[in-house]
């Protein structure tokens, strides 16, 4: 579903690239995170494959085509809800479907539909100051599901919100992709949410940004209905996973040091 070739990323001719010699694949129906230490390049190579950033260098191939910008098979979720505070949970969640030029009624019913997918099928008419985080990040999700995109990419989605809420909404997200078999690129901070959502998990080193290795997740699905952190595999997943991104810390301040 997703084929990135070669992607590079330099802001600045005279410096180092931000990202370098990346290359991955995303099948169908799989759910990867890009996990790595802050300035890596992981939201630089999801903003890339998303077409808001154009690279310096590569390929973008979505569902066996050239991907150069912003598409309808692909759903962005970002860290910020990014919600229009004028608009209600149900207008906010059929924006993607009214720019695309969908029909009014329709737009309005695919959107009530993913807005209750989400939980939040009796808050249709609430305006943003009237949700709490976690709702209003319910409506981005929503949104992003209405155009029933083919892929999709999501930038610490949970990242600012209480840790509750934030275990409540990645189960939720596990099932609505497990049931819609989308193919997803996740990028976060966090070993254990990268562990608990994906089958792959790519660490990213620094300078440049690059993929240093690729840890497959043999934990067994769905991962929500049982303590998947007592399982024998998780324990020697989470310390591999630990261990790059120190060396990588380490690495980063032996470099600053000169």
């Amino acid at each position: 579903m997703l084929k990135i070739v070669g992607l590079s990323k330099a802001y600045d001719p005279s410096k180092p690239p931000i990202l370098a010699d990346f290359d991955l694949e995303v099948a169908d129906g799989e759910f990867v995170s890009l996990l790595g230490p802050s300035g890596c390049g992981k939201t630089t190579a999801l903003r890339v494959v998303t077409g808001l950033l154009k690279q310096s260098g590569g390929e973008v191939w979505v569902d066996g085509k050239l991907s150069n910008g912003p598409s309808r098979e692909k759903g962005i979720v970002f860290q910020n809800f990014n919600l229009f505070p004028w608009r209600t949970a149900l207008s906010n969640a059929a924006y993607g479907l009214e720019v695309q030029g969908v029909p009014k009624k329709q737009r309005l019913d695919r959107a009530a539909e993913y807005l209750d997918l989400v939980g939040l099928g009796d808050r249709l008419e609430h305006y943003p100051s009237q949700l709490s985080g976690g709702q209003q990040q319910r409506v981005g999700l929503a949104r992003a599901l209405a155009i029933e995109p083919k892929l999709m990419l999501m930038d610490e989605p949970f990242g600012a919100l209480d840790a509750l809420t934030r275990e409540n909404l990645q189960g939720m997200l596990m099932k609505i992709c497990a049931d819609k078999g989308l193919a997803v690129l996740f990028v976060t901070h966090s070993i254990d949410e990268a562990i608990y959502l994906s089958d792959r998990v790519v660490v990213m080193g620094l300078n440049p940004g690059r993929i240093i290795e690729e840890l497959p997740v043999d934990i067994r699905k769905p991962r929500w209905d049982y303590n998947w952190r007592a399982e024998p595999a998780y324990a020697p997943l989470r310390e591999r996973s630990w261990d790059l991104l120190q060396t990588q810390l380490q690495l980063a301040g032996a470099e600053a040091q000169g």
